[in-house]
């Protein structure tokens, strides 16, 4: 709670200042960009910052010097130990000056202090502060507090901490957002793998396959020439046996009988083995067809399979592709509600910063409802209090 003097010159204070911010906000240009200055602008404030920055060095390095003598002197003395506890908390305070006076200059370097962005926050802020000026001194003449003060910059910090918590937020969704990406393309990458050793298993089945059929192959060409050498060597063996029949006609006639025999049982044998081998070309036959038969099943199990990893493949690519749509969409719905909700705030509070100037004009100079007739007397009285003051 403030007295009366101190709310009358508190009050006139805080008047001068909101007038000169609402000057200041008339006067200031929307951008230095298009100025013919604006390079001197830059080069002067560069200029300070580098100056800045060599005066600092320098006081370091003198003072590193300073200190480097002191150490080359007598050390053992009290005056000479108290002077290098000085020198020391100098130099401490002159490198986190030096480091801070860096981290400002590196920063400098990388904005650009004539774009439109930095104008149009410092406007913002301007208009922050010649708000909270006149409440504050509306309060202090109505009511001779300055609760509005507090609660403004208790606001203030407040904002700024969601502010901070949102950009937390953000950060931490960029992070998932790249290890669900990256949990992706390792499952990307296993999948791929996984069809490589499937294909690979594909060609060598088909590689048995092949070997099955070759093999397959010269065991019948194999079988049917044993048997045409078994039948050549039967005939021939007959041929020649009926030969010397012929020529042992005579002598062996007796022996007709016991040849035909033996002739009758060698067909028998003969006709018997050709069966089995007939029978075994069946068996061959057959299970070389039931073998294929599975092969091929294998086959498209596998080929199923495939089709199926690449539909499911091709399914998360397309929800992947639509929640990035969906994620982006989102951005831009919230950017547009952000700059339209930017816009009426700064329609607001330029139609609320023109009333409060003229109100401010009208109290003034008391014109329209707060013209006042006033006596002589106490206005002679008034102005000499003004002038003690």
């Amino acid at each position: 709670m403030l007295t009366g003097v101190d709310a009358i010159h508190v009050s006139t204070v805080l008047e001068d200042c909101a007038d000169q911010l609402a000057i200041l906000g008339k006067i200031m240009p929307g951008s230095y960009e298009n100025r013919t200055d604006a390079d001197e602008f830059v080069q002067e404030e560069i200029g300070q910052l580098v100056e800045g920055q060599r005066q600092l060095e320098s006081k370091y390095e003198s003072l590193m010097s300073k200190k480097q003598d002191l150490r080359q002197g007598d050390v053992r003395t009290k005056s000479n130990l108290q002077k290098m506890m000085d020198t020391d908390r100098d130099i401490q305070a002159t490198g986190g000056d030096l480091k801070n006076s860096t981290h400002v200059f590196g920063r400098s370097l990388k904005q650009n202090p004539l774009t439109s962005d930095n104008i149009t926050k410092i406007q913002e802020d301007r208009a922050f502060l010649e708000r909270v000026v006149c409440n504050t001194l509306a309060e202090i003449e109505h009511r001779g507090t300055y609760e509005s003060l507090v609660s403004a910059v208790r606001e203030e910090r407040n904002r700024k901490t969601g502010l901070q918590d949102t950009i937390l937020k953000e950060e931490e969704g960029r992070r998932k957002l790249k290890t669900l990406q990256k949990q992706l393309v390792d499952v990307k990458k296993e999948k791929e793998v996984e069809i490589q050793h499937r294909n690979e298993m594909i060609a060598h089945l088909k590689d048995q396959l092949q070997e099955m059929k070759a093999k397959t192959n010269m065991e019948g060409k194999y079988i049917q020439k044993c048997a045409q050498v078994s039948v050549a060597q039967t005939l021939k063996r007959c041929t020649m046996a009926e030969k010397g029949m012929k020529d042992e006609l005579e002598s062996l006639r007796n022996k007709i009988d016991e040849e035909t025999r033996v002739n009758a049982e060698v067909e028998s044998f003969l006709q018997t083995h050709q069966k089995i081998l007939s029978q075994k070309v069946e068996y061959w036959m057959e299970k070389y067809e039931k073998d294929v038969d599975d092969m091929q099943i294998k086959l498209k199990v596998l080929e199923d399979a495939e089709k199926k990893d690449l539909a499911r493949i091709a399914e998360l690519k397309k929800l992947y592709e639509e929640y990035e749509q969906v994620v982006v969409e989102d951005r831009i719905d919230k950017e547009k509600a952000r700059r339209k909700a930017q816009q009426e705030e700064i329609e607001l509070k330029n139609a609320t910063k023109l009333q409060a100037w003229w109100r401010g004009v009208m109290v003034r100079r008391g014109l329209g409802p707060y013209s006042k007739k006033k006596k002589k007397g106490k206005k002679g009285k008034k102005s000499g209090k003004k002038k003690k003051k």
